[in-house]
């Protein structure tokens, strides 16, 4: 078993809270670990469309916390409820395979009983989400267990929770009506923006949020929905019930259908969303369960189903309130708008111990964003800096707990690439060489001549992640083509400094082949040709050198890739080769 690790972060907090509240609610003493009670943390996933990057914090959220009770020898469940017997509310934009118009006819239907998109080799829609999602989930290093709602509802499992419900509507109706006429804004917290009437939209996909809190018609407050017999759609008015029998009869809206059942016996249909999680959570006897701003704010479900909680038996989960996740230069994410970035969208440009860094290292009230455009090399450079400091223990004690929870889990750590060269050297590299691997490990084997990279391989999978990077991150106009010609009427207009530093540089290329080399190397002819050491640090400098460094790094990119900038030109000029960047600059 993993030791904990030593820490003050926001997961050992949580994990605290958990354990004494779990041993809280235990029938018995807990004398040790070996007695205390399985603990229970729970995510809830609508698979009404792409499980974004947003969803994703409802699972990490617990998972982080789960982990770090499961390293301290407690048993833990983490359960993923997959609400997927939730009505199908829109057709989402985007996805391929799926004409809008032929998919609006199943609005109002179970999730699970509205086809895949076609050519999906899945049995329905929800099951088609939710398999990506598992996917990732595994990459991830998430364990967990899932349940269906589909499953458990067209199995009776909840028959006598749902009777119990409507025995007790009367109650369950009085606490909503608290709340009704309340629409209070979700309460800002520290790190996070004011919630808006987009933001809100954008939560969508983290469970039900929008769903009704039960029907008052002629039989007064109902909060059971049947799903029509005929048409399958939960358009349906319940128009009688009798306690005693429980014969129910309702009306579909949709297809004019109309039935008397026994609920007694009946499974198709199911709890409306404020009755039916903390009936769940009382089922499930749930400790710790986040939920987004849309289950927040004042009147929502999250604050209404700890009243509602009792009735069943149980109690309310400690409930973090997670803030939004973004994505650099994208719009607020909502799976019904299409084109947002999934985990699985994530996990094709970054190792999945970035990205679960990224979640571990921020409590759950602050936002953040996950990078799919230039700033993914920043995070990177970011992320090495912090894997140093902690292989030298220079690492502050939170810096320290979230890398181990993005290595690896309490099972262990999760595969990574043995040689983890920089993440913008490796885009680069994959940028100028486009997709040929000899040309790629030529030149990734020149970087560090004393510890020579033997096969691609070894760069791997950040290699691959870099350049699944270029190949769809990079707009086609910022892409690296190398010049097949030297710039003869560029060279010839060159002055007397111009051709001077270039035969300085070209001078000391065999000398510098290397990363570090070509780096001083660069560096060093402006340093040079003002009458300084190349190895002069930047306070023994004067500021001119700086505008000289632009100047002959510009005069560089010109002469090499005809543009102002392109790749760091250490790199380039190792992808370009010795011969080539001679006859490039005149030799």
């Amino acid at each position: 078993m993993a030791q904990s690790t030593e820490t003050t972060d926001w997961v050992s907090r949580f994990a605290d809270e958990v354990i004494e509240e779990s041993e809280r609610r235990a029938p018995g003493k807990v004398t040790s670990v070996a007695t205390a009670p399985v603990v229970v943390v729970a995510s809830g996933l609508s698979p009404s469309g792409p499980i974004h990057l947003g969803n994703l914090r409802e699972v990490m959220t617990p998972h982080l916390v789960a982990d770090e009770i499961r390293r301290r020898g407690h048993q833990v469940r983490h359960l993923i409820s997959w609400d997927d017997y939730d009505r199908y509310r829109k057709v989402p934009k985007g996805i391929a395979g799926v004409d809008e118009e032929a998919w609006e006819e199943h609005i109002g239907k179970p999730l699970t009983s509205v086809p895949a998109p076609k050519g999906s080799a899945h049995a329905n829609w929800a099951e088609h989400f939710k398999a990506a999602m598992i996917e990732s989930l595994a990459e991830l290093g998430v364990e967990f267990d899932g349940i269906s709602q589909t499953e458990q509802y067209t199995s009776g499992v909840y028959r006598e929770q749902i009777l119990h419900a409507i025995r007790h509507r009367g109650e369950i109706d009085a606490i909503l009506d608290q709340y009704r006429t309340k629409k209070a804004p979700a309460k800002k917290q520290q790190g996070q923006k004011p919630v808006d009437e987009a933001e809100l939209e954008a939560a969508e996909g983290s469970g039900a949020a929008g769903e009704d809190d039960g029907s008052s018609g002629s039989v007064g407050y109902f909060p059971y929905k049947p799903y029509c017999g005929n048409c399958e759609k939960d358009l349906t008015t319940v128009t009688s019930y009798d306690d005693d029998s429980t014969e129910l009869t309702y009306a579909c809206t949709a297809c004019g259908f109309s039935e008397t059942v026994r609920l007694s016996e009946f499974n198709r249909g199911k709890l409306v969303w404020k009755v039916d999680w903390p009936m769940r959570w009382a089922y499930e006897g749930v400790v710790f369960e986040p939920s987004g701003v849309d289950h927040s704010s004042p009147g929502s479900s999250f604050q209404v189903g700890g009243q509602i909680v009792g009735i069943f038996g149980g109690k309310q989960p400690i409930g973090p309130m997670y803030a939004f996740v973004g994505i650099s230069g994208m719009a607020k994410m909502s799976s019904s708008k299409g084109g947002v970035p999934t985990p699985a969208d994530a996990l094709q440009i970054m190792e999945p111990q970035l990205l679960r860094w990224l979640y571990a290292r921020r409590r759950p009230n602050q936002s953040f964003k996950v990078a799919f455009d230039q700033e993914i090399q920043r995070l990177y450079d970011e992320w090495d800096r912090l894997d140093a400091k902690v292989a030298d223990g220079s690492a502050l004690p939170a810096d320290v707990a979230a890398y181990a929870r993005a290595v690896g889990t309490a099972a262990g750590e999760l595969p990574r690439t043995p040689r983890p060269l920089p993440y913008r050297t490796l885009a680069s590299v994959a940028d100028i060489t486009a997709g040929h691997g000899d040309q790629a490990l030529r030149i990734l084997s020149e970087l560090d001549p004393e510890q020579p990279l033997t096969s691609l391989d070894e760069a791997r999978p950040r290699y691959d992640k870099a350049e699944a990077w270029i190949n769809t991150h990079v707009p086609a106009d910022q892409r690296t083509i190398v010049r097949a010609e030297p710039d003869a009427e560029l060279l010839k207009s060159l002055d007397e400094q111009g051709r001077a530093s270039l035969r300085l540089l070209l001078d000391g290329l065999a000398d510098h082949w290397s990363l570090d080399g070509l780096t001083h190397l660069v560096y060093g002819v402006p340093k040079v040709q003002a009458g300084f050491s190349a190895d002069a640090t930047p306070k023994e400098l004067p500021p001119e050198i700086k505008t000289a460094q632009r100047s002959f790094f510009a005069l560089l990119y010109h002469l090499l890739v005809g543009r102002d900038t392109g790749p760091r030109l250490p790199t380039l000029l190792l992808a370009v080769g010795q011969d080539r960047v001679r006859s490039l600059l005149g030799d």
